[in-house]
């Protein structure tokens, strides 16, 4: 069985290549190019997968999820700049493509502190950046 949970951020980026000529910049992303970035209400989905358990019939704790994405993904990034402020992005172009793969990596490697001892296992990211766009990635999917 699975189960899926919704978490609302807001954060902001700059799609910018250092790669690219700003030509190239402008024509591949562009107002998404703007020098001073911009941002977005992004929603990331955390689907789990497991049996529900025999005395509470849930999948996962939800509770226990919550604080594990609080904890491994929005607090590092709700109301920040992406390519300035979050490390593991300042290489990146943090387009949702590449922010849904660092995501499920600090999940992945958040799990066994949150869900040790438990056969809940993390199934899929996706995340929301506008009612149009929509991402994800399979755990599976996720580098060891």
């Amino acid at each position: 069985m699975k189960a899926t949970f919704r978490y609302p951020f807001s954060a902001a980026h700059r799609l910018h290549s250092d790669q690219l000529s700003e030509d190239d910049n402008w024509r591949v992303y562009g107002r998404c190019n703007n020098p001073f970035g911009h941002g977005h209400n992004y929603t990331v989905e955390v689907t789990v997968s497991g049996e529900p358990n025999a005395e509470t019939g849930m999948v996962v704790d939800r509770n226990q999820l919550d604080t594990m994405v609080k904890e491994e993904i929005l607090s590092r990034v709700e109301h920040t700049n992406l390519n300035v402020q979050v490390a593991e992005m300042k290489d990146l172009v943090p387009t949702t493509e590449n922010v849904a793969y660092v995501f499920a990596e600090w999940l992945r490697r958040g799990w066994p502190r949150h869900f040790s001892s438990q056969d809940v296992k993390l199934d899929r990211i996706r995340i929301y950046e506008t009612r149009n766009n929509r991402f994800e990635i399979e755990a599976h999917e996720v580098k060891q």
